[in-house]
């Protein structure tokens, strides 16, 4: 599907690390954005959802809302499936109604992490945890309402836009960890491949705009532990806490990890899309837009 001038999307999400990437990202493409954040629409309400796309009547959704507390969701399955998978039904049906295309983001934890390599959108799924099953089952309902959405599986997501979120991300988590100079103790035997939103929102733009369906993975491109992120973010820093790798024996938590969750960007790259930065590139990007944003919100 070729772009026409202005064509309309709708972002819900739109306040997380990766949703205000998405909006800037379409926006600076010459396309018309309306944004939707929690509190203006309940995306677990059907009927507040259908009302709110045909209103819009945008030609394509876009789905960055989610429910990402891994371990909470072990004592809260349901909050994590209404978020997660009943809250994607609900806008997929919306979608068939008002002829729009979805777009969703799911999660490098739909798989085991048992393969030891990057994972290729031809592997099979074993979720191990609510909040995977979670993921998984929302997936499932865009399939089954809607015949041709897109679906972007992506794994350890950063932005500057986590500067302004409650949770944050794992950069923030590692310099606010860094300033209490306390020992910081990171696992090791858990690999993922960390991935830049704005790169990550400018690539989903590409695939909109030609018009890409099915499911696609988009991850750094950098397989890398958790451990070895967190000595590259104080390196590109400057810093030198007491860091100390851990292991998923030592450091238990409430939800089951896949331990190799990296994701293959082939097929993504087979479509002409450019490929990721690296993780080095994307790291030194992010401390200077952090950089510039603490300045101005100083000034």
């Amino acid at each position: 599907m070729q772009q026409t001038a202005k064509q309309r999307v709708a972002v819900f999400g739109s306040g997380g690390q990766l949703g205000v990437e998405l909006v800037a990202a379409f926006q600076s493409r010459g396309y018309e954005v309306l944004a939707f954040e929690r509190a203006t629409v309940d995306i677990t309400d059907q009927a507040h959802v259908e009302r709110a796309i045909a209103q819009a009547d945008p030609a394509v959704v876009i789905n960055a809302a989610a429910y990402n507390h891994v371990d909470i969701a072990e004592k809260e399955p349901q909050a994590a499936f209404q978020i997660n998978a009943l809250a994607v039904r609900n806008l997929a049906m919306a979608c068939r109604q008002a002829d729009a295309r979805l777009v969703h983001f799911s999660t490098d934890y739909v798989f085991d992490g048992l393969a030891g390599r990057a994972y290729t959108e031809q592997d099979d799924t074993h979720p191990m945890g609510a909040y995977a099953v979670s993921k998984l089952a929302g997936e499932l309902y865009a399939r089954a309402y809607l015949d041709k959405p897109l679906i972007i599986r992506t794994s350890g997501v950063f932005g500057p836009g986590g500067l302004d979120t409650a949770r944050g991300n794992f950069v923030e988590l590692m310099l606010r960890l860094a300033n209490q100079g306390q020992p910081i103790r990171v696992v090791e035997d858990h690999v993922a491949s960390p991935t830049f939103a704005p790169a990550l929102a400018s690539r989903t733009v590409d695939l909109v705009a030609r018009g890409i369906h099915g499911i696609l993975h988009a991850g750094g491109g950098t397989p890398i532990s958790w451990f070895d992120w967190a000595v590259k973010i104080f390196a590109a820093a400057g810093l030198k806490p007491p860091l100390k790798p851990t292991n998923e024996r030592e450091f238990r938590t409430a939800a089951r990890r896949p331990k190799y969750s990296a994701l293959s960007n082939g097929k993504l790259e087979s479509l002409g899309i450019d490929p990721m930065p690296s993780l080095d590139e994307a790291i030194r990007t992010y401390l200077d837009l952090r950089t510039r944003r603490t300045a101005d919100v100083a000034g």
